[in-house]
C-alpha cells in the first residue's frame, strides 16, 4: 500500500469519527434540554385544540378575562334583580293606590242624592212675623236621606219667572234631610209699606226640583197677595233662620 492511500484512509476515518461525535453531541443536547422539535410542538397543540369545542378553546386562551367577565356579569344580574324588586314594589304601591282611589270613590257614592217631589212634601203657612211673610216647610217622606235644592224656585200663580233669592241667607252647605226631617225657607210676599208694584192675589204655588219633578203646594185659605217685592231665602235647617230676612 502506497503512502498516499494510507493518508487518505486515515483522513476519511478521522472525518467519520468527527461527524459521529457531532451527531452524538446534538442528540445528548436535545435529551438534556427536553425541548421538543418545532414540528412535534405544533402537532401536539393542534391535537389538543381539535379535541375540545371551539368555545372552550377560546375560553382557555383568555382564562384571566373570563374570570373578570364572569364576576361583572353576576354583579350586573344582582343589580338587575334589585331594580326588578324596586320596580315591583312601586308597581304594588301603584296598585294599592288605585284601590284606595276606588275606596274613596265608593264613599262618594254614599253621599245623599238629590231630593225629588216624590220624596218631599212641602207645606206653606203664614208667618206670625215679619208681616207679609210665608214659611215653607219641606219634609222628607221617603226612606233615604236626600239634599234639597239650594233654594225654592217658587212660582206663584201664572208667574213667568221665579223670585230672586236673598244671598245673605246662603248656608255653608246644602240642606240635607234624613227620613222624617224638615228644611225651611222664608218667602217675602210683598212690601210692607206698599212700595211694591204689579201686585196680584193667587191660590196656586209650585216648587220644581232638580230632577224635573214638581211639588204643588197648598197655600193658606183665601190665597196670598204678591208683588214685585217677592223674595225667597235658601233652604235652612232652622225655621227661625228662614224668617230673619
Amino acid at each position: 500500500m502506497s503512502a498516499r492511500r494510507i493518508t487518505r484512509t486515515r483522513l476519511f476515518a478521522a472525518t467519520t469519527v468527527a461527524l459521529a461525535a457531532l451527531s452524538l453531541t446534538a442528540c445528548e443536547g436535545d435529551e438534556l434540554t427536553g425541548s421538543p422539535s418545532p414540528e412535534s410542538s405544533s402537532s401536539a397543540s393542534a391535537d389538543a385544540n381539535s379535541s375540545r369545542p371551539a368555545g372552550e378553546a377560546q375560553q382557555a386562551g383568555v382564562s384571566g378575562d373570563t374570570g373578570k367577565t364572569g364576576s361583572t356579569g353576576s354583579g350586573s344580574n344582582a343589580s338587575a334583580g334589585k331594580q326588578d324588586e324596586a320596580s315591583g314594589s312601586s308597581s304594588n304601591s301603584g296598585t294599592e293606590a288605585g284601590k284606595g282611589s276606588k275606596g274613596s270613590g265608593g264613599s262618594d257614592s254614599s253621599l245623599p242624592g238629590k231630593c225629588s217631589a216624590s220624596d218631599v212634601r212641602i207645606t206653606a203657612a203664614n208667618a206670625p212675623r215679619p208681616i207679609n211673610h210665608l214659611l215653607l216647610t219641606a219634609t222628607n217622606t221617603g226612606s233615604k236621606t236626600c239634599a234639597l235644592p239650594q233654594y225654592p224656585a217658587a212660582r206663584f200663580g201664572e208667574a213667568q219667572s221665579v223670585p230672586p233669592v236673598a244671598e245673605s241667607s246662603k248656608p255653608q252647605s246644602l240642606t240635607t234631610l234624613a227620613p222624617g226631617e224638615s228644611g225651611y225657607a222664608g218667602v217675602r210676599l210683598s212690601s210692607g209699606d206698599g212700595s211694591g208694584e204689579n201686585g196680584y192675589k193667587t191660590t196656586a204655588l209650585t216648587v220644581p226640583f232638580e230632577d224635573g219633578s214638581i211639588a204643588r203646594v197648598t197655600l193658606p185659605a183665601g190665597g196670598v197677595y204678591v208683588d214685585t217685592a217677592l223674595m225667597v231665602t235658601y233652604w235652612q235647617t232652622d225655621a227661625s233662620n228662614a224668617l230673619e230676612y
